[in-house]
């Protein structure tokens, strides 16, 4: 879901999170088994939204806010990826955005789930919807996966081992200036229309085009293979763009450090671009 608050969360919760800004070690055959693990269980997350994709008229469908919804596919969704990361990696922790944290005593990393990101568009019938998991050991992000099971893209990347896209390489594209393409510009419930406005009125003035598509997470990664050349929101949440973060940066596009700006559990601006434009999107957010 690319909008909407904090799901359920106390005080308590989100300050059990804090202690995760200090890496704990894991090895890369830690790593490289979740890895493989996650890729599999994603498609099987994606399967089971599908099957809510193609009856959409059978949901029960709630607003949480303006232009923020949710239903039964995304609760069951996160469901099936929650029960199965703790099966097989129960001293992992998990944050997922319907069902909130669990499991963070002693935690080696934290699995950060979005079960559909785009719901609105998934409800309205559109292919612009993604499954999103990363997984993350203190400020570091070492795994990404976006599934867009309707669109047929399976974005991957695992830190230091480069990013993929339907399993083939992808890199950015190399853009010099706001010309060379086109950029995406989130926008939720959280950022105000002048906001919005400023970023939209210093794109346009210099030469950009915009995109939006409804999901954060395929926004990001389609700077990763190069169809955008940047991203930029004022607000995002952890869920729905850490997975992508990553694929961008092992794709060899530039972000900004999401999670050291608090953003795991506050959310905060996103900056995702080809190197050559980073200064100037980053310079557009008020």
């Amino acid at each position: 879901m690319e909008s909407g608050a904090l799901p359920g969360f106390g005080v308590r919760e989100i300050t059990e999170l804090l202690p995760y800004t200090q890496n704990m070690h894991m090895t890369d055959q830690q790593i490289d088994q979740r890895f493989e693990f996650a890729k599999e269980l994603i498609v099987k997350a994606g399967e089971l939204a599908m099957t809510y994709f193609n009856s959409l008229d059978t949901l029960d469908i709630q607003s949480k806010g303006p232009q923020d919804f949710v239903s039964q596919a995304d609760y069951n969704t996160e469901v099936l990826i929650k029960e199965a990361l703790k099966a097989k990696y129960p001293e992992d922790a998990f944050f997922g955005e319907e069902t909130g944290a669990a499991d963070l005593a002693g935690a080696k990393g934290i699995w950060v789930v979005d079960p559909i990101d785009g719901t609105q568009p998934f409800l309205m019938g559109m292919s612009s919807w993604c499954v999103s998991i990363a997984f993350i050991s203190g400020d570091e992000m070492l795994i990404g996966l976006v599934y867009s099971p309707a669109g047929n893209q399976f974005f991957a990347a695992q830190k230091g081992k480069g990013a993929t896209l339907n399993a083939r390489p992808i890199k950015v594209r190399d853009a010099k200036t706001l010309n060379d393409g086109i950029v995406s510009v989130g926008y939720s419930n959280r950022t105000k229309p002048s906001e919005l406005i400023q970023m939209m009125t210093g794109l346009l003035e210099n030469g950009g085009m915009y995109h939006r598509n409804g999901s954060g997470a395929l926004g990001v990664c389609y700077v990763a293979s190069g169809a955008l050349i940047g991203y930029i929101e004022k607000h995002i949440n952890s869920w729905d763009c850490l997975a992508a973060l990553l694929i961008v940066q092992e794709a060899g596009g530039r972000i900004n450090n999401f999670i050291k700006d608090n953003g795991l559990e506050a959310g905060g601006k996103i900056v995702a671009a080809s190197p050559a434009l980073y200064d100037q999107l980053n310079s557009f957010i008020p």
